[in-house]
């Protein structure tokens, strides 16, 4: 079977991974959609053969609203400007899924304009509040600035100077501010280094949210450990596994950790903590 010649020699893929820029891998991600969707299912006649897969530039550029010039410079990768509006414009011209759209607007590093704002926390799912109370483990909920807003009996039992009436509840300020954190998580200086770390790639999306700032700010003003280790830079995937403690009742007690994104909030997270 014969296939289909590419628009242009200057639009095939880069020979090397490694010359892969973030313009260049929007451009082969939109391309890649627009020759996989045919022109009867955004509505337009197939018209004449068809020398490319899919649709053409010109007509997502006409189902964009866009100059197809532009549009064309998007997908060859060149560095011109896009802007939230226009690449919501493009998701659905090209009928992507939410992964999908989610996955342009993170090559693209914009926020999508469909996007609710996440940075109120007391719309979090009542049934994901909920859920903390059914687990027989401690069980906690964070939002995106790491404070705590539903957990159980377990938990509060477990982290005493935490989830204590009175504190704030956010987890970075009591682990680099509170003097019990550091006599009751073992090998505090590697877990609370690993913390900041995670902090920073979980925040990436958020970190000049104005309450995002103004923790990582009183932090660093609070705390020369949480100075030093945000300075260095790390950044680590959040990540489960054995976490001890040092017990003012129970003793040393050894856990292991989970951590759970709910699929349409991903800036909250449920953590279990399961005895080993």
């Amino acid at each position: 079977m014969r296939h289909a010649a590419p628009e242009s020699a200057s639009d095939s893929p880069s020979a090397s991974p490694l010359d892969t820029t973030p313009a260049h891998a929007l451009g082969e991600f939109i391309r890649a959609h627009r020759e996989r969707l045919t022109p009867a299912a955004v509505g337009l006649s197939p018209g004449p053969r068809r020398r490319t897969p899919g649709l053409r530039r010109e007509e997502v550029a006409q189902l964009c609203g866009v100059s197809p010039t532009w549009y064309t410079w998007i997908e060859q990768g060149r560095p011109v400007s896009a802007s939230a509006d226009a690449l919501a414009r493009i998701a659905v011209a090209l009928q992507l899924s939410r992964a999908e759209r989610a996955y342009l607007f993170e090559l693209a590093a914009q926020r999508d304009p469909a996007e609710p704002d996440q940075a109120n926390a007391t719309d979090a799912p009542a049934t994901l509040l909920r859920t903390v109370q059914l687990v027989d483990a401690p069980a906690y909920v964070l939002d995106r600035q790491w404070t705590a807003l539903a957990w159980n009996a377990h938990a509060a039992d477990l982290f005493t100077g935490w989830l204590d009436a009175g504190n704030d509840r956010n987890l970075l300020r009591f682990t680099f501010t509170e003097p019990l954190a550091r006599e009751l998580i073992v090998d505090w200086e590697t877990r609370a280094r690993r913390l900041a770390a995670e902090f920073r790639a979980d925040s990436i999306r958020h970190l000049n949210d104005a309450p995002t700032r103004a923790l990582i700010d009183s932090l660093i003003a609070a705390s020369d450990e949480f100075a030093r280790f945000w300075a260095s830079q790390d950044v680590f995937e959040r990540e489960g596994g054995r976490r001890e403690f040092n017990h003012p009742r129970h003793g040393r007690v050894a856990y292991d950790q989970i951590t759970f994104k709910p699929a349409h909030r991903e800036d909250l997270k449920l953590v279990v903590l399961v005895r080993l």
